[in-house]
């Protein structure tokens, strides 16, 4: 019988079916649960971290968050939704309104951070404010009342700022550092930001702004609830004379390079909001300039904790200025979008690695369980220097391809002042210091 033919009764033996797949719709759904799942990880991990410095992360990372969703509902009121000249006159007013809070909260807040025990009660209060304005305001988005709103948001952001300070350095851990604890925050911050502020932009398309201050609200009152998580933090004895004021002399130069970088980043994003529009470039050209000088932030904070430890801070901070000097020379020079936003981002991790290197001198510096009044105080001349500089765009109608060159002439000036500042203290310390006695016995009067 051949071994071709079947015997009758049997059946025939066929061949395995191709394995079924998973329709498209059912791998993008796996993709985006594997994301999901991917970012959610680090964030059970700092729930369940004893560390407090990681359960202060998901604080701050909310707070980044919910400030992000508010700058989106207001982005279209505050730069695109008005006529330029209008817009101008809004927003340097925005501007002149910030001043005022961040002069009067520090103070006052300087004696609460330095005590410690009210620190917290401070962030549970900042948050717990702005998830209240903006359920208030969601509602009345169309209003005047959008104005005062979002100038209290704005000062319970700040108090956020610099209670954050505080807090940083009861909570981070004598073998983590400041830089390397201030880096791991600004990351999360970034993150959270960026997460929220695409979340936003979706809710804004389908709900309006009042749809996105809800959610801004809600992303608050989930700050308020992670605060209460919070310990209650310790600031170890002073040991060594503390500033009344909060000013160290040892810290004048760098505070004029951190200075000078925040006062450049200010003076850049509102370039790019106004000139950009009215020079006719398209729209999208501000979004890309923007991410990048985020991204170029983010960088600051990946890679600051991985610098040697050998290199000084002050040695970075000059390089800093130095480097975004170069890179303002050659974004004038060649003009177009690549090399502008690949300025951006050097711009972005210049800022960034000046504020971290600031911090770890002031750190090295600061008297003990002083560091309150100390961080207060130049934190408020960086919000300042960052208002002065967002002030000149937003009142001259300043071209772009000026302003980048204006703004690398301030970078060759602030490395030059930076330089020589050391040399000048020196001699003015000599020009004022007393004459020593002379050793000659006195002469008899004639």
């Amino acid at each position: 019988m051949s071994a071709s033919r079947v015997r009758p009764g049997a059946q025939a033996v066929r061949a395995d079916p191709e394995p079924n797949r998973y329709p498209w719709w059912q791998l993008i759904l796996l993709g985006v649960v594997g994301l999901f799942e991917a970012a959610v990880r680090p964030l059970r991990r700092m729930w369940s971290s004893p560390d407090p410095l990681d359960a202060y992360g998901l604080v701050h990372m909310a707070s980044a968050g919910g400030d992000a969703l508010v700058a989106v509902a207001l982005a279209g009121s505050v730069f695109f939704a008005l006529p330029v000249g209008e817009a101008k006159v809004k927003v340097a007013l925005y501007l002149g309104l910030t001043m005022a809070p961040l002069a009067v909260a520090g103070p006052l807040l300087v004696p609460l951070l330095d005590r410690a025990g009210p620190r917290r009660a401070i962030s549970i209060g900042a948050a717990a404010g702005r998830a209240l304005i903006c359920v208030y305001a969601a509602p009345r988005v169309s209003t005047l009342v959008l104005f005062p709103a979002t100038f209290l948001l704005l000062v319970l952001s700040k108090v956020h700022t610099i209670t954050k300070n505080g807090l940083t350095m009861a909570y981070a851990g004598p073998e983590q550092g400041l830089v390397r604890s201030n880096a791991r925050l600004g990351r999360m911050a970034i993150a959270g930001g960026l997460l929220a502020g695409a979340l936003g932009v979706g809710f804004l398309k389908l709900g309006g702004a009042s749809s996105v201050l809800y959610l801004a609200a809600a992303v608050y009152g989930l700050e308020t609830v992670l605060n209460l998580r919070l310990p209650q933090p310790q600031v170890p004895k002073v040991e060594g004379e503390a500033t009344t004021l909060g000013r160290l002399p040892s810290l004048t130069g760098p505070a004029i390079g951190a200075a000078g970088l925040r006062a450049a980043s200010g003076f850049l994003l509102f370039l790019l909001a106004f000139s950009i529009k009215l020079s006719g470039e398209p729209g999208y050209w501000f979004v890309v300039l923007a991410v990048a000088g985020t991204f170029g932030g983010f960088l600051g904070d990946l890679f600051a904790p991985r610098l040697p430890s050998s290199l000084r801070e002050e040695v970075l901070e000059i390089s800093c200025v130095v480097g975004a000097c170069v890179g303002a020379f050659i974004a004038f020079a060649a003009f177009g979008l690549p090399v502008l936003a690949i300025f951006a981002a050097v711009v972005g991790m210049a800022t960034e690695f000046g504020r971290l290197a600031f911090q770890s001198l002031m750190q090295r510096s600061a008297p003990g369980g002083a560091y309150g009044r100390v961080f207060v105080r130049y934190e408020v001349i960086f919000q300042l220097a960052w208002v002065a500089g967002a002030f000149l765009p937003a009142l001259l109608p300043i071209e772009f391809r000026q302003g980048i060159l204006f703004l690398a002439a301030f970078y060759l000036l602030l490395a030059i002042g930076y330089v020589l500042q050391p040399r000048l203290s020196h001699l003015a310390h000599r020009g004022h210091a007393p004459t020593p006695p002379s050793s000659e016995p006195p002469q008899p009067p004639l």
